[in-house]
């Protein structure tokens, strides 16, 4: 299971990448950068949450997760 921490820093890293292509594309729709950076401010805010929230209720999913020293242990049960 990943931390807090190491979820909220993920969140953070992607939202900055999505400010800045946000930003990008508000301004080439917009022709402003003012306009493009407000519009990539409420993005990235939501984005934030919703991403940070997204990760905290996949982090406590087990399907899909594979545990660490089960392939080991299914062999030497055989």
């Amino acid at each position: 299971m990943d931390s807090a921490s190491r979820i909220f820093t993920k969140s953070v890293t992607w939202q900055l990448m999505g400010l800045f292509t946000m930003t990008l594309i508000g301004f080439i729709f917009t022709g402003s950068v003012t306009l493009g950076g407000g519009i990539a401010i409420v993005s990235s805010t939501l984005g934030f949450i919703f991403y940070f929230l997204h990760e905290m209720v996949w982090s406590n999913i087990k399907w899909g997760r594979k545990i660490a020293g089960a392939d080991t242990q299914q062999k030497t049960q055989r």
